[in-house]
């Protein structure tokens, strides 16, 4: 099922007859709400997946935020999408009868996703991030300590460097008091 009536171009994909965990499929640059379902359905068979296309576009190619240049991310923009897509998660899983999903996401998408744990971590349940940055240099506003989150970085990676993606995993384990 493709739709917009959410604020997203999206795909859904229900899930099977267990009560799995939903998938929140979170595309990098020039992808979109196909790209991960192949992976998601290997991840977690039988999970309902939720994908949604990013909004921006950069030369053509969707992203869910914007970008000065490779790395530097337009903040203020960035803010401003994770919220968007946070009230989409939060609609959509009104919508599908789905409970809180876990965020699957490549590249832009995990730092979109990233992001979204860092302002909104009540709407997920955890994160899987492949190749993700640093999105927003401050702690996490709620809880995290009791959420799965997986951030996967190559140690050799020209755009992520490793220090950046250690620097993420210390970011989400600093949590502002409540």
């Amino acid at each position: 099922m493709t739709e917009q009536d959410l604020g997203f171009i999206h795909r859904f994909e229900p899930g099977g007859e267990t009560k799995a965990t939903p998938l929140l499929l979170l595309h990098g640059t020039g992808g979109n709400e196909y790209d991960l379902l192949p992976l998601g359905r290997a991840i977690a068979p039988g999970a309902p997946l939720l994908s949604p296309r990013g909004k921006v576009l950069e030369n053509g190619l969707p992203r869910f935020f914007r970008r000065f240049a490779e790395g530097v991310f337009d903040l203020e923009d960035l803010r401003r999408r994770a919220g968007e897509l946070a009230d989409f998660t939060v609609n959509a899983c009104k919508k599908y009868d789905l409970e809180s999903p876990i965020a699957l996401g490549y590249s832009n998408g995990a730092n979109i996703a990233a992001a979204l744990l860092q302002l909104r971590p009540e709407i997920l349940a955890g994160g899987i991030l492949y190749r993700a940055m640093v999105p927003i240099d401050e702690p996490v506003h709620g809880r995290l300590d009791a959420k799965p989150i997986l951030i996967i970085s190559g140690k050799h990676d020209m755009i992520v460097p490793l220090a950046n993606a250690k620097r993420l995993a210390t970011i989400l384990k600093e949590q502002e008091p409540m």
